[in-house]
């Protein structure tokens, strides 16, 4: 049996000092203030859709267009989804890098999900920022019922 020694308390940690960076530091940060941000953004989008008004029924199309006429609703929504893949994407990146033992393995996973997350992130911020539910010159007959025809 050997004996060790205890370090006093509250001396440095030195276990992987050489390889550690600012960058796991601010990726921590960021975690939970996202998070926080993302309480009060989701809170307030499930507020807007499912307690005012009559609840999830009214959710169709007429209202999700009529919500993004509203910059307001675009940006707060555009946050909504930047915040919450982005905090998705860095915990997912966490427990790749944590359960991956394989370089290659770990490597392929971590493109694939950049590379969904910002195909996500792209398609969602296009979607909100080009909906057009009258679009000109469209059949009347396929129109929602809230545009004017003409």
């Amino acid at each position: 049996m050997t004996a060790s020694t205890i370090p006093a308390p509250r001396t440095g940690y030195t276990r992987h000092a050489s390889t550690r960076s600012k960058t796991e530091l601010f990726a921590w940060l960021f975690m939970r203030l996202s998070g926080i941000v993302l309480v009060v953004l989701i809170f307030g989008h499930l507020f807007v859709n499912l307690w005012l008004g009559d609840g999830v029924n009214a959710i169709d199309f007429g209202f999700v267009a009529g919500k993004w006429a509203n910059p307001f609703w675009q940006i707060w929504d555009l946050v909504l989804l930047w915040l919450a893949m982005v905090h998705g994407t860095n915990g997912m990146r966490t427990i790749i890098a944590d359960y991956a033992e394989r370089p290659g393995t770990r490597i392929a996973l971590q493109v694939v999900l950049y590379v969904a997350s910002a195909i996500i992130i792209t398609l969602g911020t296009l979607v909100i920022f080009t909906f057009e539910p009258c679009p000109v010159g469209a059949d009347p007959a396929l129109l929602a019922s809230f545009c004017t025809a003409g």
